[in-house]
């Protein structure tokens, strides 16, 4: 492995470690604020975070014009530069409201079921999208091969010793959490689906601020959101729209330039055993052997999701 790989390594690292540690201030501020206002606020911060990033990508973008022609690929124009990356692009706002509304709902369940479970479960919970995208795409005549239903069997195996009691009962938490895992899943597939019509970073910043506003009419509907209540949940709500949003997206875009995909989607994937981590160091979250167990399988079912399969690309 090469420098600039072991770079893109470690800030990718450094991402899941973001990742994990935003189920804890997620969880934190649900004890000062109510779950719209809190995706509100988070959503906006996150879209004006990533403002600055996209006007110094696109001036790097001009420079790179500028200096010559690119290189030749053999494709045709990046849907970063040109028409598709120019704000005034109606497939670009369509894009952005489509994912927003997914992210939207992903959010409110997310945000609503982690009151009443861990941070540790909820991330563990919330991976559960890396299992179900594949298995959606088959709708979309996308392949799954044998290791994605390994995996999708593996994990639900974990979100049963996750989610489900001895009692055979699950627990209103688990359920609006993983009811996010397959909000996220749409929302991703709409992105596979856009990507390469669009610029990527102002699509993101669109729905974000899709977000917003969705949350800050139910905020006002559902919610008495209170000024003081959201400066002692000041701290958990600029971590995660800035640091979870702005700096996060930013390194996953810089460290994923120099590594192959299943590594980098690998690594990010740390994401839900840094939420566990975290959980128990800061939270003092402590799960049962039960519980733990699935996390395992969870973690396994995952990183199989990943893994390249030829049975899959033999179809």
């Amino acid at each position: 492995m090469g420098r600039k790989q072991i770079i893109s390594s470690l800030l990718l690292l450094i991402t899941s470690i973001i990742w994990g540690l935003a189920f804890v201030a997620q969880s934190v501020s649900m004890d000062y604020i109510e779950p719209f206002t809190f995706i509100c606020l988070r959503s906006v911060i996150g879209g004006l975070a990533l403002l600055p990033v996209i006007r110094v990508y696109d001036s790097l973008n001009i420079k790179r014009e500028e200096n010559g022609p690119a290189e030749e690929s053999g494709s045709d124009e990046s849907p970063d530069s040109g028409s598709h990356g120019e704000w005034n692009n109606r497939q670009l706002w369509k894009a952005g409201i489509i994912c927003g509304l997914f992210l939207f709902l992903a959010n409110c369940c997310q945000q609503t079921g982690i009151q009443y479970t861990t941070a540790g479960k909820a991330g563990f919970i919330t991976a559960f999208y890396i299992v179900i995208v594949p298995v959606l795409g088959i709708f979309f005549r996308k392949k799954c091969g044998l290791l994605t239903w390994i995996g999708v069997v593996i994990a639900l195996a974990g979100l049963y010793l996750l989610c489900i009691t001895e009692r055979m009962t699950i627990q209103q938490g688990d359920l609006l959490v993983l009811l996010c895992a397959f909000m996220f899943s749409g929302q991703i597939l709409s992105i596979d689906h856009f990507a390469g019509q669009v610029d990527g970073m102002k699509m993101a910043c669109i729905q974000f601020f899709v977000g917003a506003v969705l949350a800050f009419f139910c905020m006002f509907i559902f919610e008495k959101p209170d000024i003081h209540s959201i400066m002692d949940a000041a701290i958990p709500i600029l971590y995660t729209g800035i640091m979870s949003t702005g700096v996060g997206y930013t390194l996953q875009i810089i460290g994923q330039k120099n590594l192959n995909p299943t590594v980098a989607s690998l690594i990010m994937s740390l994401e839900s055993v840094f939420s566990v981590l975290a959980g128990y160091l800061i939270l003092h979250e402590v799960l049962t052997f039960r519980e733990g167990i699935g996390c395992v399988l969870m973690f396994i079912a995952v990183i199989l999701a990943q893994l390249p399969d030829r049975t899959a690309v033999a179809e």
